[in-house]
């Protein structure tokens, strides 16, 4: 089987990021339909830009896109991120900023809090026994991107290189871009984001994405709020 499950972090579907950032992209993988484009750049230009983070949706990877691993299945992941929701407080991060990371225009936290390293770690590991086993292929196409030998190891161990205090979180809003357009479309980006990126971001869930095939855009299926301080 082809299909995929990644759990992320994304803004509640009613929050003004979320949907910024899907009017941004061209689409909102919750379903909703998209109203507005922002200005200053012709959408299908824009679209050009964004191929990949259209397809993936606008999120924050916490444990990385996976094939379920043979004996386990999607209510028994839901289940499990529910439980963990569910012992788990809403936290504030800080105000995410704009920048370019290696030609990629992202949000990202600066500096990143150390209680959002260990909460993106404590998922990773957790929810390993929910991973099926990377294919070689697979294997050799992530090595061959340039990963240190550390990186290395995690691979191995938890099928992303990018993991545990190699974690970085970012909101990816473009593919990685041209250089010409780098600096243009990061000062579009700060006009169209300016309303949100006033607030420190809150992580309040996890949200589990659904690639039902390879290549196929990923669908938001369900949300898991974190509890908040007066429930526990």
């Amino acid at each position: 089987m082809t299909e995929r499950y990644a759990i992320y972090f994304a803004p509640a579907v009613n929050e003004p990021l979320w949907r910024l950032a899907c009017e941004w992209l061209g689409r909102d993988p919750a379903g909703d339909g998209i109203r507005h484009r922002p200005p200053g750049i012709d959408a299908p230009q824009l679209d050009s830009l964004t191929i990949s983070a259209r397809r993936y949706g606008f999120h924050a990877t916490i444990k990385a896109p996976m094939r379920l691993a043979e004996g386990t299945n999607r209510a028994e992941l839901e289940a499990a991120i529910q439980a963990f929701a569910l012992s788990h407080e809403v936290f504030e991060v800080g105000v995410p900023v704009l920048r370019l990371i290696d030609g990629f225009l992202a949000l990202v936290l600066e500096p990143q809090p150390h209680r959002l390293t260990d909460f993106a770690g404590t998922c990773v590991t957790l929810f390993d026994r929910f991973r099926a086993p990377m294919s070689e292929e697979d294997r050799a196409a992530r090595v061959g991107k340039g990963l240190s030998e550390r990186q290395v190891t995690l691979l191995d161990q938890y099928g992303y290189p990018y993991v545990l205090e190699q974690f970085l979180f970012h909101m990816t809003l473009s593919d990685r871009l041209p250089t010409t357009w780098r600096g243009p479309l990061k000062d579009l980006a700060t006009d169209w984001f300016a309303p949100v990126l006033i607030k420190p971001l809150v992580i309040d869930r996890l949200a589990l994405f659904h690639q039902p095939e390879a290549g196929a855009p990923f669908a938001r299926v369900a949300d898991f709020p974190l509890t908040t301080a007066h429930e526990i």
